[in-house]
Parts: structure tokens; sequence; C-alpha cells
């Protein structure tokens, strides 16, 4: 029980902390505190978050297993996990994989509004993927269960708080993109919203 609540309280730090340095208050603030540019912000912010990441996933190693995808099956939700990173790198490459990784310099490059190829399905199609390879993880443990279910509240919230960002960034352009594309599930069937 102890695990547990160890993991989940490293992966809610890890969310705090994650959340804290990507809103532009706090990059402003830095930005004044150390008095000019922050060039490689992304490229540290990201660093960070994969080394508190691996913090939280060292958390809680002993866990039941829940269920287990037999045989065939298992390889071909781990194949769709596959694709779903692709996907991922294709949504990415769209939008700047430099820029996202941070190997770029942060002044370098404005932000543009990005509303064709994955952004024209969902607003937040890297979400959805990373929702989607969550789920399809053939083994189930108690704690993938518990990351799956923070991850997807964590996810769910930041891409409220990225909404009201974008549209304050890109007024109405963004409000009209909202009215166009669906925030986080894709439409059935095509046609006016």
């Amino acid at each position: 029980m102890l695990d547990s609540i160890d993991f989940i309280a490293r992966f809610l730090f890890f969310a705090l902390v994650h959340s804290l340095l990507a809103m532009p208050l706090v990059k402003e603030k830095m930005r004044r505190l150390i008095g000019g540019s922050l060039p490689w912000y992304r490229l540290t912010y990201n660093l960070l978050a994969l080394a508190m990441f691996g913090w939280v996933m060292l958390a809680w190693q002993s866990t039941r297993v829940l269920y287990l995808v037999p045989g065939v099956w298992s390889l071909l939700m781990q194949g769709l996990q596959l694709i779903l990173l692709f996907a991922m790198l294709l949504c990415l490459r769209q939008t700047g994989l430099r820029k996202f990784l941070g190997t770029t310099r942060e002044d370098d490059e404005q932000e543009v509004l990005c509303t064709s190829g994955c952004h024209a399905v969902v607003r937040h199609p890297l979400y959805l993927l990373s929702l989607a390879f969550f789920l399809l993880n053939p083994v189930m443990t108690t704690r993938w269960l518990t990351l799956s279910a923070l991850g997807t509240v964590y996810l769910l919230l930041g891409a409220r708080l990225e909404e009201r960002r974008l549209l304050e960034q890109f007024g109405e352009a963004y409000a009209q993109y909202q009215q166009r594309v669906p925030f986080l599930f894709p439409r059935l069937r095509q046609g006016s919203p």
C-alpha cells in the first residue's frame, strides 16, 4: 500500500513541477531573474521532465498483473503502440520537432497556429495518441492502470489549460478553429460541427 502512495505522490509532484515550468508566467519570471533570453529553456525543461518521470517510474516496482493479453493479440497491441508512436512523431514534425525537443534556440522561431494534418482531425492529437498508447498496453498491472488513470486526468487538465493559452495567444483564429475541429476525439462522420 505504501508503494502505491509513494508512486502517486511522485506522479503528482512531477505533474506540479512539469505544469509550473510550462507556464508562460513562470518562464517570464525566470527570464527577468536571469536578465536575458532563455535560449535552451525547452531543452532543459524536457530533460528535467524525463529525469523526473524516470524517478516516478522507479517507484512501485512489484505490482499485481490484472490481465495479460495472450499470444498474437499481445503482438498486435504492441504493433499498434508502435504505430501510435510513429503517428506522434509525424504530428511533432508537423508542428516543429526540433522546437518541441528544445534543440533549436527558443527565440529563433515564432509560434504558429497549426490547423492542418493531425491538427485538422482533433485539436490535441498528441494527447489523444498518448491516451490510446496507455490503453493498448497488453500487460495491465496495478501500476500501469494507476499511471494510465493519473496520466489521463493530467492530459485532460493540461489540454484545457493549453486551450486557454492558445485562445489568449491566437484570439479569433483559435476560436474559429475550436468551432471547426473537435477537442480530443475525432468526429465519426465529416460535416459541419
